[in-house]
């Protein structure tokens, strides 16, 4: 579902990019019609673009609060990074979050951490 959106907004993009091309390189007085119905085309890609994007982040808001309602967060240190995977054997269920994926930037993290319904 996400690339899907993903291609959209890219596709939409693009054609908005176009459209911006299009309208620079023409002159305003010769193809005033032309001009105006580019106009209009451009504001409805800007208000359908936009609203792919809102509900791109709505997604991730649901998914974000999931976790930040769970019981258990803390940092993870240096040491419990360099072996992921015996923690995540350790904890079962446990999720990580690293503070340069889109979820983590949405959440405000500043360290890798890591969310679970059991304390580790």
């Amino acid at each position: 579902m996400k690339e899907i959106e993903k291609a959209q907004i890219k596709l939409l993009s693009d054609r908005l990019d176009l459209i911006r091309r299009q309208m620079a390189s023409m002159q305003l007085a010769n193809e005033a019609e032309k001009y105006a119905e580019l106009e209009k085309e451009k504001a409805t890609l800007e208000v359908e673009i936009a609203r792919l994007k809102e509900t791109r982040n709505k997604k991730l808001s649901k998914e974000a609060q999931k976790l930040v309602d769970m019981p258990f967060k803390r940092p993870i240190t240096k040491k419990e990074q360099a072996d992921i995977g015996k923690l995540k054997k350790a904890v079962r269920g446990i999720i990580i979050v690293h503070p340069m994926t889109a979820l983590g930037r949405e959440m405000g993290l500043d360290d890798m951490t890591g969310f679970s319904k059991t304390e580790f």
